[in-house]
Order: structure tokens, then sequence, then C-alpha cells
């Protein structure tokens, strides 16, 4: 089973910080341990739960999300930041990204750019949980995760989509006759449903798979993936 990333929402807004939570809800391996409205919250909680990722906005009622990013670094030091902000001042930015912030995400967001910040992330800590040496291309997607380094495919893949886990997933689909759900390659390809059914309707985004619904004798029709 994958490990559950455990996320702190700091927000000043509950009304965001609530769709944040909402949005966590929707994808696999994640889970909010707590939401702090002002920094003197967050620093509470950072002491008292040490989370694993904390999406951070800038704008907060008694301090600035920079200030709070360097007392999460000194009392929590393996916790993860991602800002979530309206902010785009060259010094916010500048101090986010000499902070080491994974990724810097600008108020309003979709859905669709959250998760894929997540998404990517999950695989950046899956890799560096791995045991033992990394390969280069492995070291090398950790910063340059939209560059493919596959050597017979050098077409540029979008972020949250990793061109080794891509080709895991491409071998296993490669050996389905009959078709695969996407939980089912979540099993076989070691990956969380969401993650597998991701790279699979990408690569049916690409023509490189095909999906159909299957129809059995009970319940609801199933998704499968077939090669193309």
């Amino acid at each position: 089973m994958s490990e559950v990333i455990e996320v702190l929402i700091i927000e000043d807004d509950p009304r965001i910080a609530d769709i944040h939570r909402r949005f966590i809800d929707k994808i696999d391996g994640f889970v909010v341990v707590g939401s702090a409205h002002t920094g003197a919250e967050a620093k509470d909680w950072v002491v008292s739960m040490k989370p694993d990722l904390i999406l951070l906005d800038v704008y907060l009622p008694d301090m600035m999300g920079t200030e709070l990013m360097t007392f999460i670094q000194t009392e929590s030091a393996d916790t993860d930041i991602i800002f979530i902000t309206a902010a785009a001042e060259v010094n916010v930015v500048k101090q986010a990204f000499r902070g080491g912030v994974i990724d810097y995400i600008l108020k309003p967001l979709t859905f669709d750019r959250f998760q894929e910040s997540l998404s990517a992330y999950q695989e950046k800590r899956k890799t560096l949980s791995s045991p033992g040496k990394l390969q280069e291309e492995s070291i090398q997607l950790l910063w340059h995760p939209v560059k493919s380094t596959n050597s017979t495919d050098n077409t540029l893949t979008p972020k949250g989509i990793d061109p080794i886990t891509m080709d895991k997933v491409v071998v296993q689909l490669k050996q389905q006759t009959q078709g695969i759900t996407a939980e089912k390659m979540g099993l076989a390809s070691g990956l969380s449903r969401s993650t597998a059914r991701r790279y699979l309707e990408y690569l049916v985004s690409e023509s490189k798979a095909r999906a159909e619904l299957i129809y059995g004798t009970i319940g609801r029709p199933e998704r499968r993936y077939f090669p193309a």
C-alpha cells in the first residue's frame, strides 16, 4: 500500500480552505490533518503534527506566509511546502524559490492544476523513498518532471506524468488482451487507482491506448483500457 501523505492547510479564508479540503478528498493518497487560518494557529499545528505537506497562503492576518515558511523549515525540517496564493510579487516568488518551495500555485486555482501539483509531489516522494541509489534519469526527473528522458521518445510529457512510471504502465497494458481497469492497473504497477487512471487516460489522449465501457451481468459498467 502507498503511504498516506498528511496535509496541513494554512489559509485565512475558511471558504477557500474548505475548497482545498474537498479537492484533497478527491485525490487518493492524501489526508487533511488540520486547517489553520492565522500564522499563530499554524505554528501550533506545525509543532504538534509535523505534517508531510503544507498548503500555504502568503497573506495571513498576523504574518506573511514567507515568514511562516522559515518557522516551518526550522521546526519541521521534513515538511514540504506548496504555496497557493494570489501573491505574484517578484520578491515573494524569489523567497519561495530560494526557500525550496515544491510548487507555486496562483489563485484562482482549478482542480486540474491542484491535482497536477499534488500528483507530481506524490511521485517525487515515491522516488525519494526508494532504497539505495537512484538512476540518473530519476534524479533528473525530480527537477525536470516535464521532460521525458526516454531515449526512444523525446516528446514532452505534462507535469505529473513520470516517463519511468509511464513505461511501467505501458508494459502492463500491452499484456492485457482482455483490457484492464484503472484499479487493476494500480495493483499491477504499484500505483493508486487515481494515479493509474491518470496515466491510462493520458495514453488514451495520445492515441496510445483505447478505452471501452464493458457491461457485465450485474453492477455498473467497467471502463477498461486496451493497447491501441
